[in-house]
Order: C-alpha cells, then sequence, then structure tokens
C-alpha cells in the first residue's frame, strides 16, 4: 500500500535505542531494505540536518525516497527540542507518523515536528488505531490487562483507565515492588516508587471492595545485585530480604496468573514481568507469552513488550 502510494517524494526518519552515535544503530541497513520492499533505491544521508541534508532533500524527484540518520544521535531529539523540529520540519511539506509504538513520546521527530507541519497518521498506525479501538470499545469478555514493567507513574493513566473496565488485572515487572510495599512488605532494594505507593494503596482497596479483581505477586525471583549471574532466589513476597532485588514474577505467580488468564476473551499486556532479557529472570514473561499464544479463542492486544528473537519464539511457539 506504501508503495502504491508513493507519488511524491518521501523523507524517512527512523528512531532506535538511544545515545550519542552507535555506528549498529545506523541505518544503512535498513535504508537498503526499505529499498527492496518499495523496489526503488533509497539514498540516505548520514545526517539528520545541515547543509547536506538539505540538498539532498531539495533534490528529491517525484517517486524518490529520502532516508534521514537515525534521529536518536541527535541530541535535540529526547528533549524534543523546537529547533531541532523545526529543521527536520523544514525538509518536508506534509508529515505522516507510521510509528505507533514511539506515539506516545514527546520527542522531536513525533511530537515536536507536527508542530510546524500539517500531520497525518500512516496506515499502519491507522490500522493499529482501528483495531484497538475496536478490542478496547467494546471488548469480548472477559477481559484482563496485564501491566508489568518498571514504574507505575509511566502507567498510572492506563491502571486509572482500565480498573474500571477490566475484570482481572495482573501486576507484575519492577513495578511490583511498589505494590508489594503497598500491602505492607519489605521489598529489600527493589525498585519502588515511594510517591506512588499511596495510589497503589487505592487500587489495592478499589480490589478489596470488589470494584475490580486486582492479583499481585506472591512470590518473586530476586537476586543480590543487578546482574545476571547474580545470587538469585525465589521467595514469598512477604520474605524479600535486606539486600535484594525483585527480577521476575516467581513460578507460582506465573501459574497463578496463566490460570486465570485461560478464559478470558480479551487480553491486554503492556510491559515485561521482569528483566526478561537475562534468561535467568526471563520464565515470568515467557509463561505469560506462551499462555497467551495458546489462547484460540481470545482477542491479544502487546503493547510495549519485548521485541527480541527469543520473545518472538515464546510468542510464535504454539500458532
Amino acid at each position: 500500500p506504501a508503495r502504491a502510494r508513493l507519488q511524491a517524494s518521501a523523507l524517512l526518519a527512523l528512531r532506535t535505542p538511544q545515545g550519542p552515535v552507535v555506528e549498529s544503530l545506523r541505518l544503512a541497513p535498513v535504508s537498503q531494505r526499505v529499498g527492496q520492499l518499495l523496489g526503488i533505491p533509497v539514498k540516505q544521508c548520514l545526517n539528520t540536518t545541515g547543509n547536506e541534508v538539505r540538498a539532498a532533500a531539495d533534490s528529491l524527484a517525484p517517486g524518490e525516497v529520502l532516508m534521514l540518520e537515525n534521529t536518536r544521535f541527535h541530541p535535540g531529539e529526547e528533549g524534543n527540542d523546537a529547533e531541532f523540529a523545526r529543521e527536520l520540519a523544514s525538509l518536508a511539506t506534509l508529515y505522516v507518523n507510521d510509528a505507533f509504538g514511539a506515539a506516545h513520546r514527546a520527542h522531536a521527530s513525533t511530537e515536536g515536528v507536527a508542530r510546524f507541519l500539517p500531520s497525518v497518521a500512516g496506515l499502519l498506525m491507522e490500522r493499529e488505531l482501528r483495531f484497538l479501538g475496536s478490542a478496547l470499545d467494546a471488548p469480548r469478555r472477559p477481559f484482563a490487562a496485564i501491566l508489568g514493567g518498571a514504574k507505575v507513574s509511566e502507567k498510572i493513566r492506563v491502571l486509572e483507565n482500565l480498573a474500571g473496565k477490566v475484570e482481572l488485572l495482573l501486576i507484575g515487572g519492577g513495578m511490583a515492588g511498589t505494590f508489594i510495599k503497598a500491602l505492607g512488605h519489605s521489598v529489600g532494594d527493589s525498585l519502588v516508587e515511594d510517591d506512588r505507593v499511596s495510589f497503589a494503596r487505592v487500587l489495592i482497596e478499589r480490589s478489596r471492595q470488589g470494584e475490580v479483581k486486582l492479583m499481585l505477586p506472591d512470590d518473586v525471583v530476586v537476586a543480590d545485585e543487578f546482574a545476571e549471574d547474580a545470587n538469585k532466589l525465589t521467595v514469598a513476597v512477604d520474605s524479600i530480604a535486606s539486600g535484594f532485588m525483585i527480577m521476575d514474577i516467581g513460578p507460582n505467580t506465573g501459574r497463578r496468573y496463566s490460570e486465570a488468564l485461560r478464559n478470558c476473551k480479551t487480553v491486554m499486556w503492556n510491559g515485561p514481568m521482569g528483566v526478561f532479557e537475562w534468561e535467568a529472570y526471563s520464565q515470568g514473561t515467557r509463561t505469560i507469552a506462551e499462555t497467551l499464544a495458546s489462547l484460540d479463542d481470545a482477542t491479544t492486544v502487546l503493547g510495549a513488550v519485548p521485541r527480541q528473537r527469543r520473545f518472538r519464539r515464546w510468542t510464535c511457539r504454539t500458532r
């Protein structure tokens, strides 16, 4: 569809994980692959702004494509620098955002550039929004949400919105530490947002009042340092010792969560259950992934979950 609509010239800007220039994150391989998919050569600049970029953009003929370098290499990207956004916008006449997974980030190449150009959603963005609208506005029930990742503060609006819509709310990942502390337990050296403990207590109380079924870990995998080869233990949530930190949900929690999800018809998953990048702490995320992949009659919506090959193997194993 994108190729069929490529009648005007196009300028592409992509973003990948943060930092200054990282040679392995340059976009030359991406531009080559895009060219293969489109069936036309894709021009590339080694920068995102400057005279070279300006000249390349000005020389584009209808139907040609120019890819800029990774915008994360520019110091103004993540800070949503207005001048950087203005420079990007000056290269084009229309801004198309097709990066659904990054649309929530207020960065220069997402939110910033849209201030200076007419802006529209791309075809993938449109498809994602249509799917989410149908899945979340009128979900088949039971409807469950699984929330993980590091920080409660990043998920407060999601938690508030979903608490009144779902039959089941499951918590994992680093944010579980805040909820476990809200229960009155020691969490050792685990990540905790002390200013969000009161919010967690309110949600726990709403669960006790029957407004939502909130499921929290009853056991966790802890380690004595943030390292793959650290000393690790599986303990009950009321037995986390000083000097240890939560790295994953425990096996019993994984079994409880898996069983609770079996009869759900709609499941939204946002954020991993632990430090899944390391094999030692990946079992919780793997359990959830394989459970969702095994649901034959359910709609599953995944956001902010791992992209690594290991995760794709887990989710594709039974499908």
